[in-house]
């Protein structure tokens, strides 16, 4: 971990491990925390763990609902993607929501501009899924907008660097740095798709002000919501909808349909509104298990409650 001596060994303590939770409460990349010497040359103790002024989350692989923390205390995230055939509206969309639910604010960066003959067309689709975002336009192996790029980061900011493997997150990474820091790779002829060399997410300082957190390619995002209120992004999609003749209206077929009138009209695309729904579905759908896995833990601590009363009555 980073300290104000540079960098230290440090380990989480026993009891701050017992107090969490779960996996998501217990310190992660970018959380501020307060430290115990540790004995000797041993590692210091992680006893605390501030409160977190942003959280970038998705859910945890396999079946159950756990959120897994990206990275703490970000102000900017940016979405790294090539100009090529791993280029995915639809996985922009997922990586916008998860940003925008964490408090933070999302940059797309399209990268490779040195290889792109056509970067307009993509400039346009990143535009329409984000139209408030800033559109970065770089090549991270010639340099060009990198300069830009950097002073999107404020002083003291700390930015988070996502996307899929082979998008050039670790060369964006030593761009940024100003030294070669993080391994880059290269992707693979057939599919335009990369390996990874990011094997852990870190946290760099950069120069001149600011931190850096690179993570390791992220192909598959699933969204964590705790709320199940609907997908963020889709500002344009939530627009027409409040023009609908009715409040619940699923824009299914409805009279009155503002969203389906603006598909017709050529204004709205109907990928967009079927990724709208998917998001919403999943979001609310993950709120539900969320809910009942805190009535079962709920349910589990009361019960260790009562067996400890009976074991002590004088308690």
């Amino acid at each position: 971990m980073q300290t104000a001596d540079g960098p230290r060994l440090a380990v989480v303590s026993g009891r701050l491990a017992h107090e969490a939770a779960d996996r998501a409460a217990l310190p992660t990349v970018g959380d501020w925390v307060g430290l115990r010497p540790g004995d000797g040359a041993g590692p210091a103790y992680i006893v605390h763990t501030f409160a977190r002024s942003t959280c970038l989350r998705r859910k945890a692989a396999g079946p159950t609902a756990e959120a897994q923390v990206l990275a703490a205390n970000v102000d900017k995230v940016f979405i790294v993607t090539s100009l090529n055939a791993d280029f995915n509206v639809r996985r922009l969309e997922r990586y916008i929501e998860a940003i925008l639910d964490s408090g933070a604010r999302p940059v797309l960066v399209l990268n490779k501009a040195d290889v792109c003959p056509d970067p307009g067309r993509f400039i346009d689709a990143a535009r329409e899924v984000a139209p408030t975002a800033r559109v970065a336009l770089v090549s991270a192996l010639s340099g060009a907008g990198i300069d830009a790029l950097r002073a999107e980061i404020g002083a003291g900011e700390t930015i988070a660097l996502v996307g899929s493997s082979g998008v050039g997150k670790s060369a964006l990474s030593n761009r940024l740095l100003g030294a070669e820091i993080q391994r880059e790779g290269e992707i693979r002829a057939s599919d335009e798709r990369g390996r990874h060399t990011t094997a852990h997410r870190e946290l760099f300082p950069i120069p001149g002000g600011g931190l850096l957190i690179d993570t390791p390619g992220v192909r598959e995002l699933g969204l964590w919501s705790s709320d199940g209120a609907g997908p963020a992004g889709f500002d344009d999609v939530e627009a027409r909808a409040a023009a609908c003749r009715f409040r619940d209206c699923a824009h299914e077929g409805e009279p009155g349909c503002a969203v389906l009138r603006a598909i017709e009209d050529g204004e709205l695309d109907p990928e967009r509104l079927g990724a709208y729904v998917k998001l919403g579905a999943e979001r609310r759908y993950l709120a539900r298990q969320g809910d009942a896995r805190a009535k079962l833990e709920e349910k589990r601590r009361w019960k260790q409650i009562t067996k400890r009363m009976r074991a002590n009555p004088k308690q």
